[in-house]
């Protein structure tokens, strides 16, 4: 069940499902699908109960960035427009891809469609993303608006391409279609369009039948590996080892590998 305006969510045995419901306008960012994303995150970090989330859209695209027609965000007659644009980015943009990039569980993310703009930038929030071979990532910012990145699209590109093709990508503009964008390590994988559906639901089951503890601190060891020493990380390593070898899920684990069967995570 939902209880939001511009999304649908729907939450069975540990998997939820978040889904962008802005169609005709390929689920541009208003204000209020703003903060329904930040506080749908919120309820999601906080529920113990939840394994993974899949991340998708209705209809022919994924997101089309701001939606800069909406005029739903207030504005502050005593600042200019820019100042009024970074305090929106500051208060309630911002706030929202933290939410979800925090987020302590796997993401999956299914990309149909266009994504443009801040909407790459939200799509890249996941920890596996698949594409449609049909999609197109695109950065409008810079070459078509005379803007910056934002939705921490130049943290996010950097890191999954590398500086020289994320600076391509932010200052041509030119877009990138599904094949493209997994060729070039942007994404996990691209499928074909009639198949994004099954394959990312085989995911999202997949993740959220797993070892959760374990996905939880693969997790953080990825996200602290950007600033430490391999001595620190090693050290990382051997305190999620510690922690994790206690657990209930290790020893089933254990357990399945010696009887040789599947083993039958339960996430503790």
């Amino acid at each position: 069940m939902s209880d939001f305006a511009t999304l649908r969510y729907e939450a069975t045995d540990g998997a939820v499902r978040v889904t962008l419901a802005r169609p005709s306008s390929l689920n541009a960012l208003n204000g209020r699908m703003i903060d329904e994303l930040r506080e749908v995150a919120t309820r999601i970090g906080e529920d113990d109960t939840v394994r993974a989330v899949l991340l998708r859209a209705e209809g022919r695209g994924f997101c089309s960035g701001a939606d800069l027609a909406a005029g739903d965000l207030p504005a502050d007659p005593s600042l200019s427009r820019g100042e009024n644009i970074a305090r929106r980015l500051v208060t309630r943009y911002n706030p929202m891809i933290e939410a979800w990039s925090g987020l302590p569980v796997p993401v999956v993310v299914a990309v149909n469609g266009v994504a443009a703009g801040g909407g790459v930038g939200l799509a890249l929030t996941g920890d596996i993303v698949v594409a449609a071979r049909s999609a197109s990532f695109v950065q409008v910012f810079g070459p078509r608006l005379g803007l910056a990145p934002d939705l921490g699209c130049s943290w996010a590109l950097p890191r999954r391409v590398g500086d020289a093709r994320a600076l391509g990508l932010m200052l041509l503009g030119e877009p990138l279609d599904g094949t493209a964008a997994a060729a070039m390590g942007l994404i996990w994988a691209c499928v074909d369009d009639d198949e994004l559906a099954p394959h990312t639901e085989s995911l999202l089951a997949r993740l959220a039948t797993g070892p959760t503890r374990a996905f939880r601190r693969i997790k953080t060891l990825v996200a602290a590996s950007q600033g430490t020493s391999l001595a620190e990380q090693l050290a990382l390593e051997a305190e999620a080892q510690g922690e994790l070898g206690d657990t209930a899920d290790f020893a089933e684990g254990i357990s399945a590998f010696l009887e040789k069967r599947a083993p039958r995570f339960e996430g503790r």
